[in-house]
C-alpha cells in the first residue's frame, strides 16, 4: 500500500475515534429508557446509544444469515467434485484432421 494512502487511512480512523469518544464525554448523563407496563432503565446515554447500535447489527446480521448459509452450501456444493465421476474417453480430434492432404488443396 502506497504510504500516503496508508496515512490517509489510520488519519480517517483516528478522526472517527476521537468524534465518537468526543460523543461519549459529552453524553455522561443519566437517561431513563421507559418500556412498556411502567418498566423502567436508567442509564448513561453512552450506553444506551451503544446498546442501540449493537441491537442493529445484530439484527441485520440475523437478517443476512439465511442468505449466506445458502451461498455457502452452493459454493461448497461446486467446489466438492463427486465422489465417483465416471471416467470419459479421449476425444479423437485427430481422426478428422488426418483425410487432409496438400494434393487436395485448390485442385492441385
Amino acid at each position: 500500500m502506497k504510504p500516503i494512502a496508508w496515512l490517509f487511512k489510520w488519519t480517517l480512523k483516528a478522526a472517527i475515534f476521537f468524534t465518537l469518544f468526543a460523543f461519549a464525554l459529552n453524553n455522561q448523563g443519566d437517561v431513563t429508557v421507559r418500556f412498556f407496563f411502567g418498566q423502567k432503565w436508567t442509564a448513561p446515554m453512552v450506553l444506551v446509544v451503544l446498546g442501540a447500535f449493537a441491537l442493529g447489527v445484530l439484527i441485520g446480521v440475523l437478517g443476512m444469515a439465511p442468505r449466506w448459509w445458502r451461498q455457502h452450501r452452493s459454493t461448497q456444493a461446486v467446489v466438492q467434485p463427486p465422489a465417483e465421476a465416471p471416467a470419459k474417453k479421449p476425444v479423437a480430434a485427430a481422426s478428422a484432421v488426418s483425410d487432409y492432404s496438400d494434393s487436395n488443396l485448390h485442385g492441385v
